[in-house]
């Protein structure tokens, strides 16, 4: 399985876990042995299972996120715009499985990675559109989706 749908796997929105636990904004920044992770300078996730000792318990009521991007994110990583997860009468909306947390709309690319046998490594790049503007090269795997739209992956 690729890395762009596993980004989320081991992390929790923080915004989600500040909410929870009622601590400000900038907390995490004072927990050392806490790793995060910043995605289009918007969004900001806390490693699971490395929360200090006294908020370790918050932890059983917060959001999986395995699978899932935020929707900026992903347009940005499948170089697509972000319409198409924005709005149900864009065409391949449905195709997608959508979660909302702390006002942040997340989408599974996992699942539409698997239902679509889509393979990707680590360092692949991913382009999602349709398939008259994709560029297919001979280095590129291209699988096509419905209503004239495509993948192509190019390693």
């Amino acid at each position: 399985m690729s890395h762009l749908p596993s980004t989320l796997n081991s992390f929790w929105l923080w915004r989600e876990v500040s909410s929870k636990l009622g601590v400000s904004n900038p907390a995490y920044k004072y927990w050392k042995n806490t790793p995060s992770l910043k995605l289009n300078n918007k969004y900001i996730f806390i490693k699971k299972e490395t929360l200090p000792p006294k908020h370790e318990h918050v932890e059983k009521i917060l959001t999986d996120l395995s699978g899932y991007l935020p929707i900026k994110y992903a347009s940005d990583q499948l170089h697509v715009n972000e319409h198409i997860f924005s709005y149900d009468k864009m065409r391949l909306y449905r195709e997608f499985e959508y979660k909302f947390v702390e006002d942040v709309k997340f989408v599974n690319i996992r699942k539409f990675f698997k239902e679509n046998g889509i393979k990707v490594s680590k360092n692949s790049i991913i382009q999602l559109g349709k398939a008259k503007d994709l560029e297919i090269t001979l280095d590129s795997t291209y699988y096509r989706l419905k209503d004239d739209y495509g993948v192509v992956v190019y390693d």
